[in-house]
């Protein structure tokens, strides 16, 4: 800024204030006092999506592993005799043209099938096992070494159902009960004969004067069934894959006595059986029709209605013996006390020895795949 000459000295202070001013740097503010960050407001909750049940995949029967080798038509006689089971009107018109249609040959038999119905794959991959309604020999009194009872139910056993396996409130396990003389036995059998009688559920006694008859069901003691065969394998008693029905039975009556009991009252479970005429005929599973062998299941009912059609895949067996592969149709028509969850199958393949060496040996690895009917015209 420039100043003339002879101005006066207030007006030179001021000039030079007002030019300090206008070139000093103004000073920083003084710092802010630091508050703390406010608490973040949490966002609303947003409710997911449910996810999607899970697509099943389409299957057709041509897929199917050994459907092009299946006897279609001793299928279309199996589901014949037994389709009445179910009360569904889909299945009552299905069953009908069935019925209607009569014994056929492959051809129209394997077209019955594929026309009527579609397949529903279950997702899970489960067990298939066996059984058989044995053939033993028994005796009217007690001599070695037929020294187990065939025990007729107890009058005071508890009648409460315990869900849908049926069965009774729990009463004394297999240990109590043996310990207790019987009260008018049946008949006299041997214990493991006995034990494997209880395991299937019904059988065939024959007597040394040529009579024989049908040991029926009639009641358990409500406790739970133990499979005795893992027991067997970690205590070295049977090799890892050598835990067949029939090898347990072998070891069984081998080691008749305080070691074979021993095993056997690991399984707390027992049968009780009352004795009826034997016509020749295949015995009724629950469903209350007689099983035909290598066509009905043991299922659980609590997953599966009985008269449910399925086609079984069998395979990848872990015992010793077995056959390689189960694929057919069957149809559920009896349950067990081992026999739980939605893909688990006990094949039902018939009475006596051949067919109780047979059922000893399965088990598979099980995929199932549910036939559901189409109610279009065929």
């Amino acid at each position: 800024m420039l100043l003339t000459k002879g101005a006066r000295p207030w007006v030179l202070l001021a000039a030079l204030l007002l030019q300090a001013c206008a070139t000093a740097q103004p000073k920083a503010p003084p710092p802010r006092a630091v508050l703390s960050e406010p608490a973040p407001v949490p966002k609303p909750r947003v409710a997911e999506a449910p996810k999607p049940a899970p697509v099943q995949p389409i299957i057709t029967f041509t897929a199917l592993e050994g459907w092009d080798a299946e006897d279609h038509a001793a299928a279309l006689d199996m589901f014949r005799s037994s389709c009445g089971v179910q009360k569904d009107p889909d299945w009552r018109e299905v069953c009908q043209r069935a019925r209607d249609l009569g014994p056929q040959d492959e051809v129209i038999a394997k077209a019955f099938w594929e026309t009527n119905f579609r397949l529903q794959p279950l997702v899970d991959e489960g067990l298939l096992t066996a059984y058989f309604a044995p053939r033993y020999t028994a005796r009217t009194t007690r001599e070695w070494p037929y020294t187990a009872a065939v025990r007729a139910k107890p009058a005071d056993l508890p009648a409460v159902d315990v869900g849908a396996g049926g069965g009774t409130a729990p009463w004394l396990d297999r240990e109590a009960i043996e310990a207790t003389a019987p009260d008018q036995p049946l008949a006299w059998m041997k214990p493991e004969d006995l034990f494997f009688l209880q395991i299937q559920g019904s059988g065939v006694l024959s007597f040394p004067d040529g009579t024989q008859l049908r040991a029926v069901y009639a009641a358990n003691n409500g406790q739970p069934f133990v499979g005795i065969a893992a027991p067997m394998r970690r205590q070295g008693l049977l090799a890892d894959n050598n835990t067949s029905g029939e090898m347990i039975r072998a070891w069984l009556g081998q080691h008749r006595g305080a070691a074979a009991n021993a095993v056997m009252k690991l399984n707390p479970r027992y049968i009780f059986f009352t004795l009826q005429p034997y016509d020749g005929r295949e015995p009724a599973g629950a469903a209350g029709v007689a099983l035909t062998p290598g066509r009905a299941l043991a299922v659980d009912p609590s997953q599966h209605a009985y008269g449910e059609l399925f086609w079984i895949n069998g395979e990848a067996p872990s015992l010793t013996g077995a056959f390689p592969a189960y694929r057919r149709l069957a149809m559920a028509l009896d349950t067990g006390s081992a026999i739980r969850g939605e893909v688990r199958a006990d094949l039902y393949l018939g009475t006596g020895e051949e067919a109780g060496a047979e059922a000893g040996r399965v088990r598979h690895r099980l995929k199932l795949y549910r036939l559901v009917p189409v109610l279009e015209a065929p």
